[in-house]
């Protein structure tokens, strides 16, 4: 099956950018959020207003679910299930619940209704320009039939076998970018209380055996001080408290794991739920009284790169 027709629940700040993504591939794509005002900017560019979950399933055959949590998940499938049927292929591309994911993939093909997870991972700024990675996983078929619309949103497309395994992978990802910024931070207040510069110490990191993805990015914004990383503290802690979900189903002694739940969970209620997750680092800032500032770096992460047609990585 060719599918022209796909619709995207969740306009957040990165459905958003999944919606650019694929009105650029030539997609007819039809759009719903409760909040309205969000579709705006996407309607002038061509997209298609639904006003309902029901029209959306009606006017679709793939739709994307890019929404805060598992629990909203839950909700809007079971609201738009009635609505599907045996044409549809639901793609969801949130961090979500590896048990729920299965349960939801289960009720979906009860009534006929195809599932594939598909998470977005590789920052915020590389979903705006579609080179952002994605795992996915379910059936290959699904994964083949989705092919099309995942390779106009992403770039280096991981297929992941069985449901639940690609909501897992990017809990564990996730879980290992949050402990390396909390390590960050306490890496850069120590260069700063030693009296290195910062500028200097950063890009000792980047050609270190310390590097990673998150100091080449999220290290830039705290040194600006912006930290503008458009990834906010209510959704790290849902990230981390799914990965300690998961050490507590296997018994694992994951003391690291539950640290960080801890960390994140101050930082939240410190600065809020919307307050930029790089942000935790502000509260070792305010301990030693010393701010992690240099010159020459950017208020906001852009990826300059081209876009890229999405291809699968074969492992």
């Amino acid at each position: 099956m060719k599918d022209k027709n796909i619709g995207l629940i969740g306009l957040g700040n990165v459905g958003s950018k999944i919606a650019n993504n694929i009105l650029e591939g030539g997609f007819k794509l039809f759009i719903y959020d409760l909040e309205k005002k969000k579709s705006l900017s996407l309607v002038k560019k061509g997209a298609n207003w639904c006003s309902s979950l029901n029209e959306l399933a009606s006017q679709s055959t793939i739709f994307i679910t890019s929404l805060p949590s598992p629990k909203i998940v839950n909700k809007v499938i079971k609201k738009i299930l009635p609505s599907l049927n045996s044409q549809h292929l639901w793609i969801e591309m949130s961090t979500t619940d590896e048990t729920d994911m299965i349960k939801l993939s289960k009720k979906c093909l009860e009534n006929k209704v195809e599932t594939l997870e598909a998470p977005l991972t590789g920052g915020v700024h590389r979903a705006k320009t579609g080179n952002i990675s994605i795992l996915a996983a379910g059936e290959r078929k699904n994964f083949d039939r989705a092919f099309p619309v995942l390779s106009e949103i992403g770039y280096e497309i991981l297929y992941c076998g069985k449901i639940g395994n690609a909501s897992t992978l990017k809990v564990v990802t996730n879980f290992l970018a949050s402990i390396h910024l909390l390590s960050l931070g306490e890496a850069l207040m120590v260069c700063k209380k030693y009296g290195l510069d910062l500028e200097k110490a950063y890009h000792a990191i980047k050609i270190s055996s310390g590097n990673s993805f998150v100091h080449e990015t999220e290290s830039q914004l705290i040194l600006n001080g912006s930290y503008d990383v458009g990834f906010t503290m209510d959704l790290v802690c849902k990230d981390v408290v799914l990965f300690g979900k998961l050490t507590k189903k296997f018994n694992i002694p994951a003391d690291v794991s539950k640290l960080l739940i801890k960390k994140f969970k101050y930082g939240r209620m410190k600065y809020g739920n919307r307050a930029f997750s790089t942000s935790i680092v502000k509260t070792l800032e305010e301990i030693c009284k010393e701010d992690l500032r240099a010159k020459n770096f950017p208020k906001k992460l852009i990826d300059t790169s081209p876009k890229k047609k999405g291809i699968e990585i074969l492992s």
